[in-house]
């Protein structure tokens, strides 16, 4: 016999919570997790499926139903932490922002993994113009946007000129924390981030 409409959309209705229940975020959250303790552990190149939904406790299925490759799980995973990272400050100087995100930033990439993960990630990027790509968004243009904030208010106080260059201010604050905390792999000595943020500001021409 032929179900009517009604019948037919309450069966569908019935069926949708199972549906949803597939991607149930207490699993998506400790499959992200272990992302980035499967990376820190053995890096992209090894990093396995398999290996991750391991580590998560969830079936293999579990992570493909939520991502078609290791590369897109790794890219969305990056993109996501690296969307949410730098506050934007605003402690009323110049000087005092750009303190703030020295700050920030030293203590995250001071982090175990992520003084695994990002020099490993770089590697491979040199060989995969897609992970290349996607790292520059995530790593650059979405922290660039913080940096060109902290450049607006600064304008808006006085501080700096109005035709004042934003697009410097990110490299003039992270290359430097990168060599010494990444590279080189140094303690940063007391008064660093004093001087540092010093040295930026006059980079960008402060008043």
């Amino acid at each position: 016999m032929a179900k009517n409409g009604s019948e037919t959309d309450h069966t569908a209705a019935r069926r949708s919570p199972a549906g949803a229940a597939v991607l149930r975020e207490d699993k998506t959250t400790a499959i992200r997790a272990a992302v980035f303790e499967e990376l820190a552990a053995v890096g992209f190149a090894r990093m396995s499926i398999e290996g991750i939904a391991r580590r998560a406790g969830v079936g293999k299925t579990a992570v493909y139903r939520r991502w078609r490759s290791k590369l897109q799980l790794v890219l969305d995973v990056v993109s996501a932490v690296a969307t949410a990272g730098l506050p934007t400050p605003d402690t009323g100087s110049l000087r005092g922002d750009v303190r703030m995100l020295l700050e920030v930033a030293a203590r995250a990439l001071r982090h175990p993994m992520a003084s695994q993960i990002i020099p490993d990630l770089l590697a491979e990027a040199a060989r995969s113009p897609e992970l290349a790509e996607a790292l520059k968004t995530a790593l650059h243009d979405s922290q660039e946007g913080v940096a060109a904030a902290v450049v607006a208010k600064a304008v808006e106080r006085g501080e700096l000129p109005q035709d004042a260059d934003a697009r410097p201010a990110l490299d003039l604050m992270a290359g430097p924390l990168y060599w010494r905390l990444l590279v080189v792999r140094d303690e940063l000595p007391a008064g660093y981030l004093d001087a540092l943020a010093g040295s930026v500001v006059a980079a960008l021409g402060a008043e």
